[in-house]
């Protein structure tokens, strides 16, 4: 599990962030390069071993830690390994791409040269070998040990630390034994087997009028002037906005679902392919399918819960269960088909007539904390 929690650091902290960040970036280039020049890709262990010969050539590396270098050199194995598997699978592939100025956003202090320091003030340290103290706010407890710390820099200035902690899976109540299908769409976010419909938010388009206004506006700027920067800032900020709202609704909504059922039937979707349609991939993306089933599922493995994915061909289609809503119809042969998966009978319960969720109360709820079955998404008793 990953808390991400937000860093304020001075200037002087600021200048020793942003010279970590370049550095490692040269250090990625000048293997990516070394990995090009040659026709078999080097062993990471030798090519790791090279890194102290390289501190001679470049005195500017002793002053970054030496996990933090040895952790570039990972990153870079498994680009090259994601790429790999790409290929296998029939997609196309280019090459890896050298890290321009600012395409470079993180580094990673792994196992060691880190440490969160408790103040009695409004914001801890965190402690960065060959950095110093940064403070954060830790805005929620820590459950767990801390085994990795990723500093990220957004295009929009701020500073976050990722704290990656070693945590076993909860262990869910006896109690909690009862089934959900799930259809996600575009009309509606989603459609499950208990009658709900949750509004579909549609952030970015919701922001679409201001982001056109803010890109105009950075057109009209001056190249490499200090207005610019500022716009551009602006700029960022307002996509940043909309990925934390989206980020928010999806936590919380998924949220709901792993705390209220066992077992939850979704369609295994090729989202990729989806979007291949051009007038619908926009809509698409704005939803955030992938992400709240990748949500979903993470959740639901750490609460104990089950995922079940199962074909989506002619869920739409097929109307077993009456005249009812097209998407309700699609969460019942979902959760039907889960349950077939599993060996288990299909008993629909009683049919309700569909309720329509704003997605507004999914955020409101869901900061209440109070994911219960008497939530107010829930049907009442």
């Amino acid at each position: 599990m990953t808390y991400k929690f937000k860093l304020y650091p001075s200037e002087k902290d600021e200048e020793k962030l942003l010279k970590t960040l370049e550095l490692t970036r040269w250090v990625y280039n000048h293997f990516l390069a070394k990995i090009r020049d040659n026709h078999k890709v080097p062993n990471r262990i030798t090519l790791q071993a090279t890194l102290p010969r390289l501190k001679d050539d470049k005195p500017e590396l002793k002053e970054v830690y030496s996990k933090v270098l040895q952790y570039v050199l990972y990153q870079l194995y498994s680009n090259l390994k994601a790429l790999s598997q790409l290929k296998k699978n029939g997609g196309k592939i280019g090459k890896l791409r050298f890290k321009g100025r600012g395409w470079y956003k993180t580094f990673c202090y792994n196992q060691s040269g880190f440490k969160i320091v408790k103040t009695k003030k409004r914001l801890d340290l965190l402690h960065l070998s060959n950095v110093g103290d940064i403070p954060i706010r830790i805005h929620r407890e820590i459950k767990g040990k801390v085994k990795q710390v990723t500093v990220k820099r957004y295009p929009s200035g701020k500073w976050f630390a990722c704290v990656c902690i070693e945590q076993h899976a909860e262990a869910k109540s006896q109690g909690v034994k009862v089934k959900v299908g799930i259809d996600v769409g575009l009309k509606h976010f989603l459609t499950d087997s208990e009658g709900r419909h949750v509004e579909n938010p549609k952030f970015y388009k919701k922001s679409l009028k201001r982001i056109r206004i803010e890109h105009r506006k950075l057109s009209r700027k001056k190249r490499d002037s200090k207005n610019r920067e500022k716009q551009r800032i602006r700029l960022a900020r307002a996509y940043e906005k909309i990925v934390n709202q989206r980020d928010d609704f999806l936590h919380k909504l998924s949220r709901f679902y792993v705390n209220n059922y066992g077992m939850i039937a979704v369609e295994n979707l090729n989202i990729g392919g989806m979007t291949k349609n051009h007038y619908l991939a926009g809509k698409i993306l704005d939803a955030s399918w992938a992400k709240f089933l990748q949500i979903l599922e993470f959740k639901a493995e750490r609460a104990g819960a089950l995922v079940v994915k199962v074909n989506p061909r002619g869920t739409s289609k097929i109307y077993k269960h009456g005249e009812l809503d097209r998407d309700f119809n699609a969460s019942l042969n979902i959760l039907e088909r889960g349950l077939s998966g599993m060996g288990q009978p299909f008993e629909p319960a009683e049919t309700r007539p569909p309720r329509v969720i704003p997605a507004s109360l999914v955020v409101e709820t869901g900061s209440s904390f109070r994911w219960g079955r008497g939530s107010s998404l829930a049907y009442p008793k």
